[in-house]
């Protein structure tokens, strides 16, 4: 990063020319390590005490996460919160909440977070991560979070500062990040730490959101009914853009498989869905640089009907003088050729989640506050917000830069329910 502001336009150019189905619950223990092994029990444990915990965020994916929490067996929700009350009614019911105990409005994170919880789950539009796990930890609860940590470089730098805390005031703080979790994914990362694709001479990665995106309906008096149904997706400073909400899951695995963040990028962006009232793009070509010259070239983009899109699916491609390497979402990952050839497989996304839930519960049973996995992906969302802010401006960006910038997205909140 010291050497990124040094890098100009023509500089970067001369660089760049060189060079969910529902599963079985099978809980995954590790050693508490970001690469750890990955052991699988017969049959969920029985713990003598459940976390009580609290769900922020009432949702599509909320509802969805909870039963996982549920079927984990270490955990009773004992409090729900969403903006919208006939949510968090529904969902409540669902999750054997009393009433009472069911909260809405702007301020209703604050009403579970004194009502006797242990744990928060967040899983509401990304733009309230920094500020919701502020309040979790100001009231001692531990975390789980959902990703991008935040929609800006401040809020990321807010996420680096908690992690820190949650750790000195021991608490858990987990990042819900899914590929680094898959088995087949730690190994292929594994073995391009051990050198098998010899010089790493390029990356190519791509996030296809599929189809025409996530709705976007016209604008109200308010931003509420941007608040549901994934429809922030389409504002940058609810969602982050398509590049920073979605893409982060490559973009995250590319980071932690390299185990380093690229220091300027550049790019284009722009929007093709059916109707765009946000300012979000949905579409953009990302050219990022490291500081020893290597060129990362990641493409998002809406669609159903490209060839590419086949394999293409939040897929990393790392190509080196010995072998290549694919890290995938839900595709086939694999080291293909070289010394450390590796046939690979098909990770599952769900088994991750499950995956991370029980390394939460083990954490906090087992008193482990290092909190790598919300450290670590704090790096990557630096680097999504890169990607972002290149392909918007069209220019190159280094990361430098937008350190030195720290600027603020501020949704309007005018007019909400309290």
């Amino acid at each position: 990063m010291k050497s990124a502001a040094s890098i100009g336009r023509r500089g970067f150019l001369r660089l760049a020319q060189a060079g969910m189905v529902a599963l079985p619950w099978v809980p995954q223990a590790t050693r508490g390590q970001d690469d750890g092994p990955v052991t699988a029990p017969e049959r969920p444990r029985a713990y003598d005490k459940k976390v009580k915990l609290g769900l922020i965020g009432c949702g599509g994916r909320g509802t969805w996460i909870s039963n996982l929490f549920q079927a984990h067996g270490g955990f009773t929700f004992t409090a729900v919160a969403d903006y919208f009350q006939e949510r968090s009614a529904r969902t409540g019911a669902q999750l054997g909440v009393p009433a009472a105990q069911c909260f809405s409005g702007l301020e209703g994170y604050r009403r579970l977070m004194a009502s006797g919880v242990e744990a928060v789950v967040l899983q509401v539009p990304p733009y309230f991560f920094p500020h919701y796990a502020a309040a979790a930890l100001e009231a001692g609860l531990h975390i789980y979070m959902a990703k991008p940590v935040a929609i800006d470089i401040p809020g990321t730098q807010t996420v680096k500062r908690l992690a820190a805390l949650a750790t000195e005031t021991k608490r858990v703080f987990q990042a819900d990040y899914q590929l680094p979790r898959d088995p087949v994914n730690m190994e292929v990362a594994k073995r391009i730490r051990a050198g098998a694709l010899g010089k790493l001479q390029t990356i190519f990665s791509s996030g296809w959101a599929g189809g025409n995106g996530y709705q976007d309906p016209p604008m109200e008096a308010t931003i509420e009914n941007r608040l549901k149904d994934l429809v922030w997706c389409n504002d940058v400073a609810l969602g982050g853009d398509y590049l920073v909400h979605y893409d982060v899951h490559i973009i995250d695995a590319v980071v932690w498989a390299l185990g380093k963040v690229p220091v300027a990028a550049m790019g284009a962006s722009a929007a093709f869905r059916p109707s765009v009232h946000g300012d979000a793009r949905d579409s953009s070509t990302v050219v990022y640089l490291f500081d020893d010259g290597t060129v990362w070239c990641h493409q998002g983009i809406l669609g159903s009907y490209h060839d590419w899109i086949r394999t293409g699916r939040l897929t990393a491609s790392l190509q080196g003088t010995q072998a290549a390497a694919c890290l995938s979402y839900a595709g086939k990952s694999y080291v293909r050729g070289g010394p450390r050839h590796f046939s690979g497989g098909v990770p599952n996304p769900e088994a991750s989640v499950r995956t991370n839930i029980d390394e939460f519960r083990q954490a906090i049973e087992g008193a482990d506050y290092s909190n790598r996995q919300v450290t670590r992906a704090v790096e990557s969302n630096f680097a999504a917000i890169l990607g972002r802010e290149a392909a918007a401006r069209r220019t190159l960006v280094t990361m430098d830069e937008l350190l030195r910038e720290n600027r603020t997205l501020q949704p309007d909140l005018s007019g909400l329910k309290a």
